[in-house]
């Protein structure tokens, strides 16, 4: 083998490992958050699993990921072990597609409509078409297909190139004798295991067998024990990934290292059993690419078959393996935050998904402290001001580790879609946070009003009322908009806050008039003003996540366009929600009562 052909194989092999790495993210990154997604909610059976880990397999092109994903979510909380297990049995499954897409390249036909349809007869014209898209469109649907054809491109000249410069190890004895080596059963297996471990993928590992076999010296003996060690190699990837997880996540990863280890041994032992006594004439025939294909999805379907209604046992025996007891510190804590796992970083969408679910809780956590502290005003009671410090303190540590998650998002490969969802998600944080330092805010004043005895007088406590029965509404209002991802919803919310504004200057003219006219105490008199106040900044804090989460919805981050846009004196829409709301939330007739020093406002 000249040095020429050195040259080409390791470039070949370089074009082949980058064309399945970029087809496979075009791949997850055109299917988004959807295929990975349904993994966490339709495992409700052990053949759906199974399908659903086939499925979103064979279209990512990674066993490793998806696996990968699994102990993630065991490691969350939001799979259970048993629904696992067979989400990984399906992985192994799907990942033998690859196996069969690379076949594509051995086929040999004298006729010249095979020979175009061969995949390495158009895979340039696909490798230009897709580096077009990726270079000079900007549309992130095509730029991810143009991944996904650059890829497979890459893909196939690779593969067909490796082939092309591994032909001449035919003529070299040494290999031969090398390849005759690989027949024992031990030896071919630890090979497989080695290459898959350095490579991280059993699919490059496998197109790299298939390869081989174009030099017509590979055997079927050495090629089987390959395959099964290959499978044993691909669950390195999972247990990398399930260090400093939680005792599920790692007995996960263990049982996919067992549903390996256990198939493999048991097909070795039945098959060189067998062999022994009535050998196999295949074994001394050369490899083919549909051949290794063949004996690859045969082995996981087989192996499935066979384990899939025994994975309890698997769950069984890596319980043993990983025990209930001598759990670390880190595995006593709260688990409120284990669904923000960095598993999930490699599929941003998900990772954002997940990130909003916990900025949901923080937005609940939030929303209860705010209704707590204005039923203070009314009754107050230390435990539960006690109680709102607590809240407050937990929405702080939402924002820390939710921010800290985002900027962790942020630092990968996103769409256009998913670099505004994440700036959405960071901006409502900061407001869902402020909104509950105005609930701490609101209960100091209710705590100010307890220990000196002050209340408010008759028309003032109604004022308050309306203005907390306004500001009950546009928090529920924007949450849920929120919650829901209703923009419908979200547009209701300004109309409200204008109106919140209006009552905000009203009560503090109406109070202002009180004190002129001496009919309230001017001991207490800023309560009224900084009550409201707070209450207009909270207003504010909903209206920023109303317009953020409906300009994220329309595609656009303009929020001073859209407010003067919403607001401008020829929008009717707005004029008349306003009018209604205006109404609904008019203060009382102003009437004339006898002064009250013990009351303020």
């Amino acid at each position: 083998m000249s040095l020429l052909n050195i040259l080409s194989l390791l470039g070949a092999i370089g074009m082949f490992l980058y064309g399945m790495h970029i087809m496979a993210d075009g791949l997850a990154k055109a299917a988004g958050s959807n295929l990975t997604t349904i993994l966490e909610r339709l495992t409700s059976s052990p053949i759906k699993g199974v399908l659903l880990g086939a499925g979103v397999t064979a279209v990512i092109q990674s066993s490793g990921a998806t696996t990968v994903m699994v102990v993630g979510f065991v490691n969350s909380g939001i799979m259970k072990l048993e629904q696992a297990a067979c989400i990984i049995m399906g992985a192994n499954i799907g990942t033998t597609a690859t196996s069969w897409i690379l076949s594509l390249t051995g086929i040999e036909s004298d006729s010249l409509l095979v020979t175009l349809l061969k995949p390495s007869s158009f895979a340039p014209v696909l490798a230009l078409a897709g580096t077009i898209m990726i270079v000079f469109m900007n549309k992130d649907s095509l730029h991810e297909i143009g991944k996904v054809l650059a890829g497979f491109g890459f893909l196939m000249i690779g593969m067909d190139t490796m082939s092309t410069a591994l032909e001449p190890l035919k003529e070299v004895p040494q290999f031969v004798s090398l390849m005759t080596t690989f027949t024992n059963p031990f030896m071919g297996m630890l090979v497989g295991v080695l290459i898959t471990t350095v490579l991280q993928s059993s699919s490059a590992s496998i197109g790299i067998l298939q390869a081989l076999s174009v030099t017509g010296s590979v055997p079927y003996g050495a090629v089987l024990p390959m395959i099964m060690g290959q499978n044993i190699g691909s669950c390195t990837t999972a247990l990398f990934s399930s260090v400093g997880t939680n005792k599920n996540a790692r007995r996960a990863a263990f049982v996919h290292l067992y549903f390996n280890v256990i198939g493999t041994i048991a097909f070795m032992i039945i098959f060189y059993t067998i062999n022994a006594f009535h050998p196999f004439a295949f074994l001394t025939a050369n490899a083919s690419m549909t051949g290794i294909a063949v004996i690859h999805s045969m082995f996981n379907l087989i192996t499935t078959a066979v384990l899939l209604p025994n994975r309890k046992s698997l769950v069984k025996l890596a319980t043993l393996t990983v025990p209930d007891h001598g759990e670390s510190a880190g595995e006593k804590e709260t688990d409120e935050f284990k669904i923000l796992d960095a598993r999930f970083l490699s599929q941003p969408g998900l990772a954002l998904e997940h990130s909003r679910l916990e900025v949901n809780r923080m937005a609940d956590l939030s929303r209860k402290a705010l209704f707590m502290s204005l039923d203070l005003i009314w009754n107050y009671s230390q435990p539960k001001a006690e109680q709102i410090s607590g809240i407050e303190n937990r929405v702080d540590t939402y924002e820390d580790k939710v921010g800290t998650y985002l900027m962790k998002i942020s630092a990968r490969d996103l769409t256009d879609k998913e670099s505004e969802t994440l700036a959405m998600l960071l901006h409502s944080v900061g407001n869902f946070e402020r909104i509950s330092d105005h609930a701490c805010n609101i209960m100091d004043y209710a705590r100010e009003m307890h220990e000196k005895h002050a209340s408010f007088s008759a028309p003032a406590r109604a004022e308050m009322r309306t203005m907390i029965q306004a500001l009950t509404d546009i928090v529920n209002l924007t949450f849920d908009a929120f919650a829901d991802g209703n923009v419908e919803t979200a547009r209701r919310v300004e109309p409200l806050e204008e109106v919140i504004d209006e009552l905000s200057d009203q009560i503090k003219q109406r109070h202002v008039q009180r004190l002129t006219e001496g009919r309230c105490n001017m001991g207490m008199s800023f309560v009224v003003s900084d009550l409201t106040s707070n209450f207009e900044r909270v207003a504010d804090h909903c209206s920023n996540i109303a317009v953020t989460l409906i300009r994220t919805r329309n595609d656009g981050y303009d929020t001073h366009a859209y407010l003067n846009s919403v607001k401008r004196a020829d929008n009717a829409a707005f004029r008349k929600e306003f009018l209604i709301l205006e109404k609904k939330y008019a203060l009382p007739e102003v009437q004339n009562e006898n002064t009250d020093n013990s009351e303020v406002g």
